[in-house]
């Protein structure tokens, strides 16, 4: 038999790991609690930190929530705990996202396939620089395929016509937030210039914008905008750039949640398997554009993120809150 201590060491070290995640804009939109007396994780969504311009309906917030919890199921395995999880568990309380009872092994069958997947928590990076053209061999695509399965989303790698189909809509997204002078509202709110890089502990830091795309098609965000960077640096981006779409059946806070929770799977699996990924929500961010991001014939109903995949420069890592700000324990 084995039983896990859970003290306060214990349940910070699980929440640090959860929160690694990745999240729209790095707004690290989540809170937990611990009680200790039912060994029960709480995971809330922070309202503070919602993106009413970019993300009026909060979708994007459960699925940066999704991915946290994601982690930290990998995390509770790696610790010899079994995570009992439930999903909007009450429904008076919509800002309650998630329970996590984190169950001793000797109670409950363990989710040994997470236990490989630990090592790419803290590895796993957002990276905003140049991919080589080198193609992603068939098998990792069928192993990533196979992760967004395993938490109920569908991953799909469009032919070149929805690729560019895909790159038409970004640069749509850019010029609707150029002609709106609320466009770039919250990407400026969660943004690190200056004197402020040193201190943040979430956003983007101007570390992270990797070189200003000089050519190529690749569809990264520039975090600048108008605002000058000193001495950053331009570069010439993939031409073909290997895009994914992550998506579900249907489209509510439940599918968001299990959005995220696929996305943080397929980025853990990526990762280990040597690849540099990021992400853009640009597209998805107005609805129109996001109904014109699905293949109708593709078999997926809801596009929820796309990934950009490749061989090239891992991103650095990014500031993280302070566990002690995100955790209660009572």
């Amino acid at each position: 038999m084995v039983q896990v201590q859970l003290d306060r060491q214990t349940v910070t070290t699980l929440v640090a790991e959860a929160t690694t995640a990745p999240s729209m804009h790095n707004a690290q939109p989540w809170r937990f609690r611990f009680l200790a007396s039912e060994r029960l994780v709480l995971l809330r969504a922070d309202p503070e930190r919602a993106m009413p311009r970019s993300d009026p309906g909060n979708r994007a917030l459960h699925i940066g929530c999704g991915a946290a919890l994601f982690n930290l199921r990998v995390a509770a395995v790696h610790a010899s705990l079994v995570p009992r999880t439930r999903l909007l568990p009450d429904p008076l309380d919509p800002l309650l996202l998630a329970s996590v009872q984190l169950a001793d092994l000797s109670e409950a069958p363990q989710e040994k396939d997470l236990w490989r997947l630990h090592p790419a928590i803290r590895q796993r990076r957002t990276s905003r620089h140049p991919f080589s053209e080198r193609d992603i061999p068939g098998d990792v695509r069928a192993t990533l395929q196979a992760a967004a399965a395993r938490e109920g989303a569908t991953l799909l790698f469009p032919g070149l016509w929805h690729v560019e189909t895909l790159l038409e809509l970004v640069h749509d997204a850019e010029s609707r937030d150029l002609l709106r002078a609320e466009g770039n509202e919250d990407m400026v709110r969660w943004t690190r210039l200056g004197s402020e890089v040193d201190t943040a502990v979430d956003g983007v830091p101007t570390y992270a914008f990797g070189p200003r795309r000089r050519d190529g098609k690749a569809p990264v965000r520039d975090f600048s905008g108008r605002r000058p960077v000193p001495d950053r640096e331009s570069a010439a981006f993939e031409r073909t750039p290997h895009l994914a779409l992550l998506g579900t059946r249907s489209d509510g806070p439940r599918d968001w949640l299990m959005a995220g929770q696929a996305l943080e799977r397929v980025l853990l699996e990526s990762t280990l398997a040597g690849l540099s990924t990021s992400l853009t929500s640009h597209p998805l961010e107005d609805r129109e554009l996001r109904l014109l991001a699905r293949d109708p014939g593709s078999g997926v109903g809801h596009v929820q993120m796309v990934l950009r995949l490749g061989y090239g420069p891992k991103g650095p890592a990014t500031p993280r809150r302070p566990v002690p700000d995100v955790l209660s324990i009572g």
